[in-house]
């Protein structure tokens, strides 16, 4: 599939480890500095049901970030309430997730964007559909890999995993670099204070910034469109 419109593929070396949360802050970014952003989650589960309608957290909180482009169903056309993964999901219900609307779904956005930032569910190797991993998706978009991990123990050998993962999926996914983030507030973990340059001296791509408990905003500044030009 051809990536014309530049983007990123923003993964996780895990669950909750703020892939939303750092994808919403990339989109504000590229927002501010004059982007018309897409955002798209291919498909959610657990989501919370208002009536006759399934709200997808993340879908909303990525909608808003990017100035509410397009509509929130175009955001996330794919959703269901059993928090398992979309296909398990979509069976609870007597669905069956549609494949083909996984991977035409961003085409919307990559018509009307300057930039699309896809959010996949969990990691690289979770299940997506009856065949399909998350990985799978990222190959055929085409974009650059965006990794947010954790900061805390444990976060090397999950990050290693991660880009084992890219590097052997396929002919391979690009990764443009890593985004640390602490989801949790930092209690007694000692590994804090080294896991950083840890992942520096043992991963073969950057770490592009750091997000600290409940901020704001990227430790340092980054040029989010070059990124997801694979521009270094």
């Amino acid at each position: 599939m051809s990536k014309s419109t530049p983007g990123l593929f923003i993964t996780g070396t895990d669950t909750e480890v703020g892939k939303t949360r750092v994808t919403a802050m990339i989109a504000r970014s590229l927002v501010a500095a004059g982007y018309r952003t897409g955002v798209y989650k291919p498909a959610a589960s657990g989501c919370r049901r208002e009536d006759k309608e399934l709200i997808a957290a993340d879908a909303v909180a990525l909608w808003e970030a990017a100035g509410r482009p397009g509509t929130l169903e175009l955001v996330c056309p794919q959703r269901f309430e059993a928090p398992v993964a979309p296909h398990l999901a979509a069976r609870a219900e007597g669905r069956r997730l549609d494949a083909a609307l996984l991977r035409r779904g961003i085409d919307i956005w990559r018509a009307d964007s300057e930039i699309v930032l896809v959010e996949g569910a969990g990691g690289l190797m979770s299940p997506i559909g009856e065949q399909d991993y998350v990985a799978d998706l990222a190959a055929e978009f085409g974009y650059p890999l965006l990794i947010v991990t954790r900061n805390a123990l444990g976060t090397i050998n999950q990050t290693l995993q991660t880009l084992i993962a890219a590097a052997s999926f396929g002919t391979g996914l690009p990764v443009a670099g890593i985004v640390l983030n602490h989801p949790v507030p930092p209690a007694g973990d000692a590994s804090l204070a080294t896991n950083r340059s840890e992942l520096t001296a043992r991963c073969n791509v950057p770490i592009l910034a750091e997000v600290a408990w409940q901020a704001e905003q990227f430790d340092v500044e980054v040029d989010w469109f070059a990124v997801g030009q694979g521009l270094p």
